[in-house]
């Protein structure tokens, strides 16, 4: 999966689609059951929307206490701590997300969030829009050395694995990332 976040040119966004279906469909690792990925038809997303890559600061963000959240899968509790917080503005909302550093897990920033469009067009519990230990951040994370600026790109965002099947158990968005305006961008509800 990783690869694909290194694709460029004109056509990015849709060769990032059709890998992933790909990937999806016939990967040893699929969080596809096998007799699912025989019926898979392909994932559903959001048509493209440049206003949702967007140019905002990381500020740093308080230490605090470690947010643990129970899985309940064989990953057990995951514990997180915050790396720092993204403010932004979606269709002229303020938005704040914070980014979490996965402490125990391979370290990395890791930005579970939930918005308007969870439970209904987009998965309930949630999406990621990057997890850098798995490497799922070259297209939705940019980063300027020495800059406290990103670019982040909710084109990218996609469904954490527990949304394709229930065998599975993914760390969700904590209340913190939870946004009441709808991110209409990147991948939606799996069905």
């Amino acid at each position: 999966m990783g690869d694909l976040y290194r694709l460029s040119g004109p056509d990015t966004l849709q060769r990032f689609r059709q890998g992933r279906d790909d990937l999806i469909r016939s990967h040893p690792q699929s969080p596809l059951a096998p007799e699912a990925r025989q019926r898979f038809g392909g994932l559903k997303y959001f048509d493209a929307d440049p206003t949702v890559k967007i140019r905002c600061r990381i500020e740093p963000a308080e230490r605090g206490d470690p947010l643990e959240i129970d899985t309940g899968g064989a990953d057990g509790v995951i514990t997180y701590r915050a790396a720092g917080r993204l403010a932004f503005h979606i269709d002229g909302q303020p938005c704040t997300l914070t980014v979490f550093s996965l402490v125990g897990y391979g370290g990395g920033l890791f930005l579970p969030f939930r918005d308007g469009t969870s439970g209904s067009q987009t998965y309930g519990g949630g999406r990621y829009l990057f997890d850098t230990v798995k490497n799922t951040d070259g297209l939705s994370l940019e980063l300027q050395a020495g800059s406290p600026e990103v670019t982040i790109d909710f084109n990218y965002a996609y469904n954490p694995s527990c949304a394709y099947d229930a065998r599975w158990a993914c760390p969700l968005a904590p209340r913190e990332n939870w946004l009441a305006v709808p991110i209409r961008a990147g991948e939606k509800v799996f069905a």
